[in-house]
């Protein structure tokens, strides 16, 4: 009887084991031959149709809205100047204001320019039998210009980053009169870490920015750069590199179809310089571009970069505009005489200006509507290889209602008109449920019509089920991807960043991760930081709604992003 159960027994367990055997053998199969990321995308792809179908949105029809085919309007999206801190305000009743570009006009190592005006200011200097003072205006190049070149204020003079800009305002028919050519040295670059540096050394024996656009095109340097709508090493990097294909004619066929293929390798295009920086110390990218100046100012780029300068100088220039009268442009230059002085040159060089006074850009004058022109190359054909497909998942929630999601419809009419129409897009909105206002689809007339009918159907109730939307807008791309894997899959999720109902960060996070689509998020009256952390997992920016620029910031980064 003992021997029977015994047989039993060992029967049981063998059978189990065979079974074990089988089964782990069926699943080791299963995998073989596919990487872990084959395999960890393809786990992701169960999870997030398990959490789909849990989810089970719905599709709603919506009415087409009416479209608005002006061109857009930049100085009524621009928000009031005195948003824009004035760093040293006048001393006297005979002074001029200045626009200056925020390196030198902050504080700390930023702060040159302000502190070399606070002492102008105390020096009282004669102009007109007079004491005169200047006022200046802290105010990033690209959007100073924007204030200036749409005339919606135009302040006696302007000192940008480089002389580009200068340009482009004398291009827009505002009248410019250059008073300096340099009031502080400094110099674009191109930083790389350092083991790729030796690598691309090794293999092209220089580094310049011909060697660096072949690497990128040959997808041997994964780098990134800055809005040339808003940034200045941004602008200088793109003409400099169309210059690189074509030097007699940066807006040639040879020149846009160079930069065509450079461009479908670049991973990154930063809205902010800060956005850039924590892409690149994630170990995203091997590198990016920065001024010097920011580049001795950071330790942590020092010792594991290497810069390397392009395009032209960044040496600060100064211009008067307007119709600016004789007493003002006599101040002008006797502030520029002031600051070039032998002890406030040793002050900049202190704060890391006047470092790489020996370099010398190679490139010709561009004029201003050349440079116009090749911001237009740009925005048609940077994502000409690989066409941008977005989703909108917009916050219905009923701590949206009234202002903040009037201030989302007002920001989402006004910067479609920044879409490019190659690209495709859709639209949920989410509060206790998910709602697919809008299917993707190719950005034409009547998707356009389509979105504004979404948009301004929109209204707030309910709980925050922010995750909930956010998978939902992954599987809506998935679903893209998977029939055209040629796209570049983008969520902007508009949200007061709370959530209280449906999936956690915590539970989506991997997916994210793994799928490493960004996400841009856009706060109304928002927990900030609980946006950021989402936009944070891909290096994607984060934008506060709640100033008066809004539409202005989200014009920027559709024009970067789209």
């Amino acid at each position: 009887m003992k021997s029977k159960k015994t047989f039993f027994f060992l029967s049981v367990i063998f059978l189990a084991l065979v079974f074990f055997l089988v089964y782990g053998g069926i699943k080791f199969t299963a995998n073989l031959g596919k990487s872990a990321a084959q395999v960890t995308v393809e786990d992701a792809g169960k999870q997030l149709d398990k959490y789909y179908k849990n989810i089970a949105p719905k599709t709603e029809t919506v009415a087409k809205g009416q479209v608005d085919l002006d061109p857009v309007d930049v100085a009524s999206t621009l928000p009031d100047i005195n948003k824009f801190p004035v760093t040293v305000n006048n001393t006297s009743d005979n002074f001029v204001e200045i626009f200056s570009s925020t390196e030198k006009s902050g504080t700390g190592v930023d702060g040159w320019l302000t502190e070399t005006a606070t002492e102008f200011n105390k020096a009282n200097v004669m102009v007109g039998g007079k004491p005169a003072s200047v006022k200046i205006r802290n105010i990033a190049s690209g959007t100073a210009a924007d204030f200036i070149r749409s005339g919606k204020v135009v302040p006696d003079a302007f000192t940008p980053s480089n002389e580009l800009w200068g340009e482009m305002v004398k291009a827009s028919g505002v009248k410019t009169q250059l008073v300096s050519k340099r009031l502080v040295g400094n110099v674009p670059g191109i930083v790389i870490a350092k083991a790729k540096y030796d690598a691309l050394v090794a293999k092209y024996g220089s580094i310049n920015v011909q060697t660096i656009t072949d690497a990128i095109a040959n997808n041997q340097l994964s780098m990134g750069y800055t809005d040339p709508f808003a940034s200045s090493t941004g602008l200088n990097f793109l003409i400099t590199a169309l210059n690189a294909y074509d030097s007699a004619n940066v807006l040639s066929d040879k020149a846009v179809q160079g930069f065509e293929k450079f461009q479908a390798n670049v991973p990154f295009i930063a809205s902010t310089t800060i956005q850039m920086r924590d892409a690149a110390t994630s170990g995203a990218l091997d590198g990016f571009v920065l001024e010097y100046q920011t580049y001795v100012n950071a330790p942590e780029l020092k010792n594991g970069y290497v810069f390397t300068p392009f395009g032209v100088r960044h040496d600060s220039p100064l211009y008067a505009l307007g119709d600016i009268s004789q007493n003002k442009l006599d101040i002008l230059k006797q502030f520029a005489a002031f600051v070039t002085q032998d002890k406030y040159a040793k002050t900049a060089k202190d704060k890391g200006f006047n470092g790489l006074d020996d370099y010398t850009s190679e490139m010709a004058p561009i004029e201003g509507k050349v440079l116009i022109s090749a911001q237009k190359v740009w925005k048609e054909k940077k994502n000409s290889s690989k066409p941008i497909t977005a989703v909108f998942v917009t916050d219905t929630s009923g701590s949206m209602s009234g202002a903040p999601l009037n201030r989302l419809k007002e920001s989402l009419i006004k910067g479609q008109k920044y879409l490019g129409r190659d690209n495709s897009i859709g639209l949920i909105s989410y509060s206790d449920n998910v709602t697919i206002k809008l299917p993707i689809a190719k950005y034409d007339l009547n998707q356009q019509s389509l979105f504004v009918g979404a948009v301004n159907s929109l209204q707030a109730s309910g709980n925050t089920a922010t995750f909930d939307g956010i998978i939902v807008a992954l599987k809506m791309l998935q679903d893209q991807l998977a029939a055209n894997p040629n796209i570049k899959p983008i969520i902007f999720v508009l949200s007061d960043g709370e959530t209280n109902k449906g999936y956690s960060l915590n539970d989506i996070k991997g997916l994210i991760e793994t799928y490493k689509i960004p996400i841009y998020t856009v706060g109304y009256n928002a927990n900030i930081k609980a946006l950021e952390s989402i936009s944070g997992i891909n290096e994607a920016a984060s934008i506060n709604a709640d100033t008066d620029d809004v539409v202005y910031k989200i014009g920027n980064l559709f024009n970067v992003q789209m």
